[in-house]
C-alpha cells in the first residue's frame, strides 16, 4: 500500500460527546468510514501516557512515560514519525499543547507547528486552517492534526457532557468536517481522541475514561461499517500499512485494515 493519511486527535473526546455534540457532520462521518464507538486507551488515561502509546503501540509501562511530563525512554522504541521518516516518508506535526513536543524528534519532521494556545478559544480552528494549507501546499504523506480545546476549555473547564463540552466538541467536529472538504480525496483520514474523561477529570480505568472513538475514512476501509472494540495501540500499524511501511517489531497492537 503506499496511501496517504491524515490523523487526528481530539483531545478528551469521548464517544458519546462526540454523538451527542450535535454537528451533522457526525452522521456523515457514520456514513464514510469504518469506526468503532467502543475502542479502549491505556492506563493512566493521561494525555502525554495515551499519545505515546499511540505513537509507539505499547503500553505506558513499557515506553516509560505514566504522567504528562517527558523522560526519554530507556529503552527506545521508534514511534510513527521515526518509522515514515526511516522510509522517506514526509511528515507534518500540527499541535496545540507544548508537551506533545516530543512524540517525534524534529530530525524525523518535515514541519512541525505548536500553536500552545489550547487554553484559548479558536485555537482548533486556528491549527486546522494551518494544518490545510501546509497539506494543500506540500502534500505530506503523513500529518498529525492535535485539537486540543475540547479537554480543557469544555471537560476540565465545565465538566466532560456538560453543555460547555458539547458545544466544544460541536467545533472541534467542525474542524474535522472543514479539513475533509477542503484537502485532497487521496488522504485517508483517521479521527480518534487520546482518552474520554467524568466529572472535570480523568485518568481512572472507569469507561468514561478509557472509551475512544475510532473513524477511519478513505478507499481500504468499509463505509458505514461499525466494528466492536479496537485499541489506540493499533493506530501507529494502521498507519504504517497505509503507507506501506515496515512497523516497529516491538509494536503491539495490530492493523485495522
Amino acid at each position: 500500500m503506499n496511501e496517504k493519511v491524515i490523523l487526528i486527535l481530539v483531545d478528551g473526546m469521548r464517544p458519546d460527546g462526540l454523538m451527542q455534540c450535535g454537528h451533522p457532520f457526525v452522521e456523515k462521518l457514520t456514513q464514510i468510514s469504518a469506526y468503532s464507538l467502543t475502542a479502549q486507551t491505556v492506563m493512566p488515561s493521561v494525555t502525554l501516557p495515551c499519545h505515546m502509546s499511540l505513537f509507539h503501540s505499547v503500553d505506558p509501562d513499557r515506553h516509560g512515560i505514566t504522567t504528562n511530563t517527558y523522560i526519554p525512554q530507556v529503552r527506545p522504541i521508534e514511534g510513527i514519525f521515526d518509522r515514515l521518516d526511516a522510509e522517506g516518508k514526509k511528515n507534518g506535526f500540527f499541535y496545540t499543547w507544548e508537551e506533545l513536543r516530543d512524540l517525534g524528534r524534529p530530525d524525523h519532521l518535515h514541519t512541525a507547528v505548536c500553536f500552545n494556545q489550547h487554553k484559548r478559544h479558536g485555537t482548533d480552528n486556528l491549527i486546522t486552517d494551518a494544518a490545510i494549507r501546509y497539506i494543500n501546499e506540500e502534500s505530506p504523506d503523513f500529518l498529525f492534526l492535535y485539537l486540543g480545546e475540547t479537554d480543557e476549555l469544555g471537560g476540565h473547564d465545565t465538566g466532560w457532557m456538560s453543555e460547555t463540552y458539547l458545544k466544544v466538541v460541536n467545533n472541534a467536529v467542525g474542524c474535522v468536517a472543514k479539513l475533509y472538504e477542503e484537502i485532497p480525496k487521496d488522504y485517508t483520514i483517521i479521527l480518534t481522541a487520546d482518552h474520554g474523561g467524568h466529572g472535570r477529570g480523568h485518568g481512572s480505568d472507569c469507561p468514561e475514561d478509557m472509551t475512544i472513538p475510532i473513524f477511519c475514512e478513505g478507499p481500504l476501509f468499509e463505509k458505514g461499517k461499525e466494528y466492536p472494540g479496537g485499541s489506540i495501540k493499533d493506530i501507529a500499524p494502521t498507519v504504517a500499512k497505509l503507507l506501506g511501511v515496515t512497523p516497529a517489531k516491538e509494536w503491539e497492537g495490530k492493523s485495522l485494515i
